[in-house]
Formats: structure tokens, sequence, C-alpha cells
């Protein structure tokens, strides 16, 4: 009977399970559970023709030391992204318009109206409000007006989540946004009293996401691999677990191949719909919270051109995103070739494409030959290509980021009080209290933290 079973081998599975080995546990004592037979859920690097192209995350930002320290741990040499990679654009009436880094930039900025930018300075003067379930739309449009919410805020949940705005919970999505209201009264009120501590301690405050976006030099998965391999055979890939019921001193679990094996605690580390599939036979309505978590389709497609046939200075930056009310049919597009190094053959850039997400999960779906015509039809508007790609890869997520939607946190709270019937068994992952890398290594480090060798 191992004393750990982790059901699930993306990042969070992995991490947590390498975690457990640092803290003392054997490889007997650990089983990490895999149902694909290959490890890293949606982290995958594909290397093909001189593209490196990553099939999901393409980085974590350095601001938050855990993804740095596990990365040392395992004797990895991280890779800032350069310099370009700072500029930021969203697409606003058919034209690419930076993002202001700012204060001074913001108020010098074309991307607001006159009367948007002074609408954003009267944030100040917002008092708290919003209920206990309001959206991040609401929340954006209560304090920074409806121009800044369009051009800024609806483009960045995409980003993000690939989410719809006027769903999204905001203290779930962007608990320390909604924090700054609640404790200062506003965002730029807790800015400046940020700021002001951070000059009298010395340490470095952040509101937005801040850091440097940061990845490995052969790409996301390296940490994947190196995480597979420090855990030995305490993964096992292609082992599906259908089921789970109570035994002597822990749990059942039922794999799909008709094997069964035994574990004191069970860590569910895959996503909340698997979750609810292995769980329905134990406890149909802890299965139900966890079915209700919604998942859109989304699809990533890559593009390489020679960098002669790509009209547009702006690609050596980050990258796009697009407001809802462009009216257009992808999210945004990643300048990866800009943001890291060796991405692209010399004389050749990468760009990647997303379609999909809450507001359009079935255009993801669509057939191939459809999504890259559109994505070449609006790369084209936007970049004024001129000529096909050299290369040309599509990935296709069916069920892709969890939306953490209105009522989230009372959901949490919910399966919270369902686990207490059922002692040793515990929810990981994504699905629950933050999507990024970053949030599940430091769920995981969390998560260890409770189980003693």
């Amino acid at each position: 009977m191992a004393r750990i079973a982790i059901v699930g081998g993306g990042i969070s599975g992995l991490s947590l399970g390498y975690l457990l080995l640092e803290r003392g546990f054997s490889r007997e004592d650990v089983l990490v559970l895999e149902a694909q037979e290959r490890p890293g859920g949606k982290i995958r690097t594909v290397k093909e023709e001189g593209f490196l192209c990553e099939t999901g995350v393409n980085g974590f930002l350095d601001n938050r030391p855990r993804t740095l320290e596990l990365a040392q741990a395992l004797a990895l040499k991280p890779l800032r992204s350069t310099r370009s990679a700072r500029k930021r654009f969203v697409l606003v009436g058919g034209k690419l318009r930076r993002i202001p880094e700012s204060p001074p930039s913001f108020l010098l900025s074309g991307l607001l109206s006159p009367c948007g930018r002074l609408r954003v300075l009267g944030e100040v003067l917002v008092p708290p409000g919003g209920g206990p379930q309001e959206s991040l739309a609401q929340f954006a449009r209560r304090r920074l007006g409806r121009e800044a919410y369009e051009k800024l805020i609806d483009p960045m949940a995409s980003g993000v989540f690939a989410g719809d705005p006027e769903a999204l919970e905001v203290k779930s999505c962007f608990p320390r946004v909604k924090a700054l209201e609640e404790k200062y009264g506003g965002l730029i009120r807790g800015m400046l009293r940020l700021m002001k501590e951070a000059r009298r301690t010395g340490r470095r405050v952040e509101a937005g996401p801040g850091g440097v976006l940061t990845s490995f030099p052969q790409g996301m998965e390296a940490l994947v691999q190196a995480l597979r391999h420090a855990l030995g055979d305490s993964v096992r890939t292609g082992a599906r677990v259908q089921a789970l019921e109570p035994a002597p001193g822990g749990y059942r679990l039922h794999l799909q191949q008709g094997q069964s094996l035994e574990a004191h605690q069970v860590v569910l580390a895959c996503p909340a719909y698997e979750a609810a599939s292995v769980l329905q036979g134990l406890d149909e309505a802890l299965a139900g919270e966890l079915r209700a978590i919604p998942y859109p389709a989304l699809s990533v497609l890559c593009f390489g051109f020679r960098r002669a046939d790509v009209e547009a200075s702006q690609v050596e930056s980050f990258g796009f995103l697009i407001p809802r009310r462009e009216g257009r049919l992808i999210l945004g597009c990643l300048f990866d070739s800009s943001i890291f190094p060796f991405r692209a053959p010399e004389g050749h850039v990468l760009l990647r494409v997303m379609v999909g997400g809450a507001r359009a999960s079935e255009e993801a779906l669509a057939p191939e030959e459809r999504l890259y015509r559109v994505a070449m039809e609006e790369l084209r508007a936007v970049l004024g290509l001129r000529a096909e790609p050299v290369f040309f890869r599509l990935f296709r997520h069916h069920r892709a980021i969890p939306q953490y939607v209105l009522g989230h946190a009372q959901r949490l709270r919910r399966l919270q009080e369902a686990l207490r019937a059922h002692p040793g068994l515990h929810l990981h992952g994504n699905a629950y209290r933050g999507v990024g890398l970053n949030d599940c290594v430091e769920a995981s480090y969390a998560l260890a933290q409770a189980f003693q060798a």
C-alpha cells in the first residue's frame, strides 16, 4: 500500500510528488498516476524544423520564488524573456496600440481617450462597493470606467483565462486586486500606500502581475522532464483511475485496466472534471461541485514566417491581445521568437495564435482548415503578412483553462466542507485557487507541508 497516491501527472501532481520526496518520503511511499502516456498535462514543448512551440503555457513570472526554487533544486537554468517582451500591444480600431508601462506613459498614451484617462484617474474618488459575487467586468467598469474595461481589462481576461469577464468572479480570479479596494478603499489609494511602504522597507511591491516572464532554454517541458526523472518509478503513465472507494486504513483506487491499488491518502491533482468522474461513486454531491467548474475549448496555432514576410515592426515585442469590441475571432497573438531566443531559425519569426475560450469555445473545435484561414486573414490585417507561413502546427485543447465563474468562492467553501467527510482525500490543481504555473507550484509547496514523513 502506497502512503500517498497522487492522481494526475501534470505540474501540480509532479511537483507535489517531488516535494514529498524532498521531505523524506521514499519512492515506495509516493505514487503518481497519470492517465496519458506522457506526463505534464498541457505543458508540452514541440520542436520541429527549427521552431520551438509551446502547446500551452510558455513561461512563468519570476516575482514569486517557489518555481525558481524548484528549478534550482532540479538543476535547471532559467531563461529570462528579452527586453522586447516588455512591449505589449492591444488591438484598438484595427491598429496595434502599445499598453502603457508606467503612470507617465499612461497619461501620454493614445490607447484611451482623454475622457477615458480622466475616468481612470477618477478611480480615487470611487467609494468601495460591489457584492460578494461581483464579476470582473462589473468591478472594472465600476472602478475604472467602461472604456478602460473594454480596451484593457477585457483583453487581459482573454490572455490569462481565455475567459469572459462578465462571468469571471473578480475576487477568485484576481484576489490581490480586489484586496486593494477592501483594505485601502480603492486601487490607486492602495498602490500609493504600497509604494510608500515599499520605500520604507526597501521591498519591491507590485499590484499587477509584475515580474519577468521566464522559461528554460529547451522550453517549459524541461521542467516536466526533470521532475519525472527525479521521481523515477514513482510515476506510472497510462494509469487512468476510474473510481475511488474507502478501504481499511485509506482508499482503494480502481484503474481502467482492471487493476486496483490501495493508499493511505489520495490527492486528486487531475482536472476537476476528471476528479468528478473518479468521485461520483464515492460522493455524488462532491463530484457535482467539481463537474460544475467550466473548461472551455482553446486551440493554439503556431505559425513560422520568414521575417522579411512580416511587415509590422511591432513583431519585436511580446504580442497583442484583442478586445471583444473589435469583433475578431482570434483572442490574440504571441510573438514567441521575440519573447525568448532560439524559438525560430535565423531570419524567421514564430507567432502563436489563440482561438476559442469561454466566449467562442465552439470556434476552437472548428476544422483545421477553417482555423488556419481565419487566423491568417486576421494576421494579414494586423501585421501586413506578405506570404504564407513556412511552418504551421495546430494544438487543440478540448478542455483548456478552468473558469472561476461567479460563485467560485462559495463552491470552494462547499468543497472544503464536503472533504471533511473523507479524511485523507485532497483536491489539488489549477481548478481552485490559481490557474498559473506559479499558483500550482506554490500550492504544491503548501500541501506538501501537510504530510509527515
